[in-house]
């Protein structure tokens, strides 16, 4: 009768235990679940304050970024067991007690800091144009020749692109339309590249040049037609990138390469706003592309309610604007603007509050 009870209370504790310690080590299990969750959340808000601000743009309103410079996720974890026992005498009314209980608290704490994006460098980074070999670096990384530079560059040597000036939208030249196209076929059959040249005086200058040997006929009838939309020399293989609105020298490349305002703005072009927003004059206008045009061109959708699927969608001044998630070209974009925040250099160094974690 004695030593049944105290028997089953030993084993009881042994075993709620073994529980509590098994449950311990929070912190490794919890990784594999935080960072993705994290990632995900970050990415998704990423997006989602890029095509507010490009929205923004078209409504003349400020665009304002606010970075997230931390997170700091603090777990605790307490445990607690609570036993007890009655032995009685064989002639006791009452009989044996037993009693046992358990509890176990979980507790998390994250700590997320966030940076308004503000101050001269992030300024500077915002309005200075993108550096040239940026631009064809991308080009050398796989991405398409037609959709970056139509994205990032107001001329190529005099040629103009579509663009957004003093709130007044102009169409591309028909000869910056065709050289972009013929640039994306030569660069598919891998007849254009780029590399850099060090200069002690000049600094690194890129190059970019197009190949002769082993190349189509049909590819060098293309690259010749390409020097003369773009007023390039002739008999010149290669042409040193030169930031400048006009056209350079016979051995240069002149690139009129757009900042991260003016690439925000075009695009911000190509967003359907709602009816009533352009006869109250709240956004501007845009230049009507013909149906043909609009099959291949990005688009911001926009409407009272979105879609169910989206790959990401705002709320600004009673309307929704979205980009649909089957729409592979405006996701290529808005994810091509989000990379050139990077090359751009907007962020600043800022130094980030002290954050004390207790341990728990």
């Amino acid at each position: 009768m004695i030593r049944r009870p105290v028997v089953t209370l030993l084993g009881l504790g042994i075993a709620m235990g073994l529980m509590a310690g098994g449950c311990a080590s929070v912190g490794p299990r919890s990784i594999p679940v935080d960072r993705f969750d994290y990632s995900s959340s970050i990415a998704d808000s990423w997006k989602q304050q890029t095509l507010l601000n490009i929205v923004k743009l078209r409504y003349m309103d400020l665009p304002v970024f606010v970075d997230v410079a931390s997170i700091v996720a603090g777990y605790s974890m307490q445990t607690g067991i609570t036993a007890g026992a009655t032995v009685s005498s064989e002639k006791a009314v009452q009989g044996d007690f037993l009693s046992a209980s358990g509890q176990v608290v979980y507790t998390e704490r994250p700590t997320i800091t966030y940076v308004p994006m503000t101050g001269e460098k992030f300024l500077r980074g915002l309005i200075t144009p993108i550096d040239p070999k940026n631009i064809f670096f991308m080009l050398q990384t796989g991405y398409a020749a037609d959709f970056i530079l139509g994205l990032t560059v107001e001329s190529l040597n005099g040629v103009r692109n579509r663009s957004l000036s003093g709130g007044e939208l102009r169409e591309a030249d028909p000869d910056f339309k065709r050289a972009l196209g013929l640039i994306r076929e030569v660069q598919a059959a891998g007849a254009l590249g780029m590399r850099v040249e060090e200069d002690k005086a000049k600094g690194s200058t890129g190059i970019v040049f197009f190949r002769r040997d082993d190349v189509a006929p049909e590819i060098t009838e293309k690259t010749a037609e390409i020097r003369r939309l773009l007023k390039l020399s002739p008999e010149a293989d290669k042409f040193a990138l030169i930031y400048s609105p006009m056209r350079g020298t016979d051995s240069e490349l002149a690139v009129n390469s757009r900042s991260m305002l003016q690439i925000m703005s075009a695009f911000a072009t190509y967003i359907d706003v709602p009816e009533e927003h352009l006869a109250d004059h709240r956004a501007t206008a845009t230049v009507t592309s013909s149906a043909e045009e609009r099959k291949s061109q990005v688009r911001i959708c926009s409407g009272k309610f979105p879609p169910s699927e989206t790959f990401a969608k705002i709320h600004y001044r009673g309307y929704w604007f979205w980009i649909e998630d089957s729409d592979w070209r405006t996701k290529r974009a808005l994810t091509a603007v989000m990379f050139f925040f990077t090359l751009a250099e907007t962020g600043a160094q800022e130094r980030l509050p002290l954050i004390t974690i207790p341990a728990q």
